[in-house]
């Protein structure tokens, strides 16, 4: 995987899968998990989750086909900014993505993993089964999509058939580390997401049997994790060349398991905010990098934003309904829209190849569409995992 297809997210991640759906043995019912999740900003995680996922829709449609191509002289600003900004909010799906995670797996330092070691096989088994559902059908629908356009138009965004090989190691999450060439911008994310939870759980399970007393391991596995976390962000993450392998990642998604244990503090959570503002700033300060920046600034967020106060009518109540079914489709919405956008892009490219009009509305159309995808995959297939 190039540092471009890194750079063009996003996913999978728990941020689409609310942490609890992901959890391993011994974790809460849906009843519990909805009690565990009490007091979080479940509003601002929907937010960014909604958000980000659409952003990263259009930033691909602002990136890949002829559509965006033939558009460009419409709104080239407007497209140079998804081209070149959109991409940073994966940044927000890792740390949501760790905050999440966190809170099924290991919701406070002090407190044992809610797994042990003949638990784990099951769990990163089943953290795959979520993922994979929806994702392998997305692999088919890429391919059947991009047959669908090469026999209309001639791009270089078209994948060719998949190899064997290829197909293989899109099914075992392995492509972009045995060097394969991905099926579709942004199943990398989809492997990276895995390799990440899979490094969280033999973490939780490796920690779990620390010594001491409840606040001499919580002060070990703080200092563990944020020794890893440094060591991504002034390390790891400096290196392109890593960006197919969980390390480069580690310090935005250590940001998010942070975040969780500092938001379950009470008097000392904004003491405990700054030390991990402190964190960030330090890998400011070392090279800066927006994706870093705003990777602190959605832990900081979710460290210490309250939720919002329930509301049951009017215009906020809907705003929260809208924003909890586009983070509920977000994942589906993801994995799916760049088949449509192979589709639409070759029909409407094939009819009026010159005209940014009918080009525009073809950008609209696919939107709309992979709205419409996602949700009938999230329903039929997502929902029921």
């Amino acid at each position: 995987m190039t540092q471009q297809q890194q750079a063009t997210l996003p996913a999978p991640t728990p941020a689409w899968h609310p942490g609890w759906r992901a959890a391993p043995a011994g974790a809460p019912t849906r009843a519990g998990a909805r009690d565990a999740m009490a007091g979080l900003p479940v509003t601002w995680i929907n937010l960014f989750k909604a958000l980000a996922s659409q952003l990263i829709l259009w930033h691909h449609m602002a990136l890949y086909g002829p559509m965006c191509e033939v558009v460009h002289e419409l709104a080239p600003a407007l497209l140079d900014a998804l081209n070149e900004h959109a991409k940073l909010v994966v940044q927000v799906f890792l740390v949501t993505g760790g905050f999440l995670a966190a809170g099924s797996l290991w919701p406070a330092p002090g407190v044992q993993a809610r797994i042990g070691w003949r638990d784990v096989p099951g769990s990163v088994w089943r953290r795959y089964q979520r993922l994979a559902k929806p994702y392998l059908l997305a692999v088919l629908a890429v391919i059947v999509a991009a047959w669908l356009a090469r026999g209309l138009i001639e791009h270089p965004t078209i994948p060719a058939a998949p190899e064997p090989g290829q197909l293989a190691a899109h099914i075992v999450l392995a492509q972009d580390v045995l060097g394969i060439e991905s099926l579709s911008a942004g199943f990398w994310y989809v492997a990276i997401d895995f390799q990440l939870y899979v490094l969280l759980v033999l973490l939780a399970v490796s920690l779990r049997g620390l010594p001491g007393s409840q606040r001499q391991r919580a002060a070990a596995s703080v200092a563990i994790v944020v020794a890893l976390v440094l060591m991504s962000l002034l390390w790891w993450n400096l290196d392109s060349s890593l960006d197919v392998y969980a390390p480069y990642f580690v310090g935005a998604y250590g940001l998010g398991v942070l975040a969780r244990w500092v938001r379950g503090l009470r008097a000392t959570r904004e003491p405990a905010a700054l030390g991990l503002l402190l964190v960030v700033g330090v890998a400011l300060v070392v090279e800066w990098r927006s994706r870093i920046a705003l990777a602190g600034a959605t832990a900081m967020l979710l460290c210490l934003v309250p939720e919002p106060a329930a509301v049951r009518t009017g215009l906020a109540r809907t705003a929260q309904l809208v924003l909890a079914f586009f983070a509920q489709i977000s994942y589906s919405v993801f994995l799916f829209h760049y088949a449509v956008i192979l589709v639409t892009g070759a029909v409407v490219y094939n009819q009026w190849p010159e005209s940014p009009g009918a080009n525009a509305l073809g950008m609209v159309f696919a939107w709309l569409a992979s709205l419409v995808v996602g949700t009938l995959v999230h329903r039929a297939v997502e929902r029921r995992g």
